[in-house]
C-alpha cells in the first residue's frame, strides 16, 4: 500500500484526500501489526488500537478501530464487518432506537451499540494524542463508516472541543432519523462526505424513511468517475448501466460495488 499525501488541513471535498481516507479505512481490516507498520510509513508515530465486544439482540459481535497520529492530524478509522452480519444486524426490527448525541435525533439501535463499545477508548486515545491542536478526522467502511459520523456526531455534540476536521465515509449505511440528519449536516457541513460506489446494497440500508443519509454526497457512477450530485432520473440510469456491466450475474453488481477496494480503485483513478 503506497504512502498517500494527506493534507492535514484540507477543507471541503479533495480528491487526493478521498483516496487517502480511502487507504487508511482499508487499512482498518488489516492486523495490529500492518496497521502500526503502514501508519509509521505514513508519518504517523503513535497508534492506539480499539476492541471491544458487545451483545445485540442477535449475536455476539465487536467493534474495531485504530486511531494514529502524527504531529499534525490525527485519523480514527473504523473496521467493516461481513455484509451477512451487517444483515443481520439490519434486519433487527424488534429494539427501538437509541437516543442520539445530546438526545439529539434518534440512531439505529445496532450501529449505536456497536459504536458504544469502543467509543471511550477512542475519545481517551484522541484526547491523549492531540497534544500539538492536531486536526480530528474519521474515516471507515461499511459498517465503519456509519461508525465514523455516529463518532464525529457525539463528539461534536457532546464535546465540540474534539469536533472533527473531516470525516469520510465508504458504502455508509443509514444511520439515524431525519432530526439528527439534519441537526449533523448543518453542523459539519462541508466536513464530511459520504461516499457512495454506484450499486452499493448497503447505501441502501436500513430502509427510509425512517432511517436517512446525512447529506455531502459523492457519487461514483458506473464510469468510475466521481460526481458531486447523484440526481434520481440520471441515477437510475446510471445503475442499470452499472448491473449490466456483467450480464452473467447483474444482482452481484451490488456486492461488487460494496467492496472497499472497488472505491479504492475508484478514487485512485480520480485523482488530479
Amino acid at each position: 500500500m503506497s504512502a498517500p499525501t494527506l493534507n492535514h488541513q484540507a477543507s471541503g471535498y479533495d480528491a487526493r484526500q478521498a483516496y487517502c481516507m480511502a487507504q487508511a479505512a482499508e487499512l482498518a481490516y488489516a492486523d495490529r501489526g500492518r496497521i502500526e507498520a503502514t501508519a509509521a510509513g505514513w508519518g504517523f508515530d503513535r497508534v492506539r488500537h480499539h476492541h471491544s465486544t458487545f451483545t445485540p439482540p442477535f449475536a455476539l459481535s465487536d467493534t474495531q478501530a485504530y486511531t494514529a497520529a502524527s504531529p499534525t492530524m490525527i485519523v480514527t478509522a473504523f473496521r467493516g464487518t461481513e455484509p451477512v452480519q451487517l444483515r443481520d444486524w439490519l434486519s433487527d426490527t424488534t429494539t427501538p432506537p437509541w437516543p442520539g448525541p445530546a438526545n439529539t435525533g434518534l440512531v439505529h439501535y445496532g450501529f449505536a451499540e456497536a459504536l458504544r463499545a469502543v467509543f471511550p477508548s477512542v475519545r481517551s486515545a484522541i484526547t491523549e494524542l492531540r497534544d500539538a491542536e492536531q486536526t480530528v478526522w474519521f474515516t471507515g467502511h461499511s459498517l465503519g463508516g456509519a461508525l465514523a459520523m455516529l463518532a464525529a456526531a457525539w463528539l461534536h455534540f457532546e464535546d465540540p472541543s474534539l469536533s472533527a476536521h473531516g470525516v469520510y465515509t465508504f458504502g455508509q449505511p443509514r444511520t439515524c432519523d431525519r432530526a439528527l440528519a439534519v441537526a449533523y449536516d448543518r453542523a459539519l457541513s462541508g466536513r464530511t462526505f459520504r461516499v457512495v460506489n454506484n450499486n452499493d446494497i448497503v447505501t441502501q440500508v436500513p430502509p427510509g424513511p425512517a432511517f436517512r443519509h446525512v447529506a455531502a454526497l459523492r457519487y461514483i457512477d458506473s464510469s468510475g468517475r466521481v460526481r458531486e450530485s447523484a440526481p434520481m432520473a440520471s441515477t437510475l440510469l446510471d445503475r442499470a448501466k452499472g448491473m449490466t456491466a456483467d450480464p452473467f450475474a447483474p444482482a452481484a453488481d451490488g456486492m461488487r460495488d460494496h467492496f472497499m477496494k472497488a472505491y479504492v480503485t475508484a478514487l485512485e483513478k480520480n485523482l488530479p
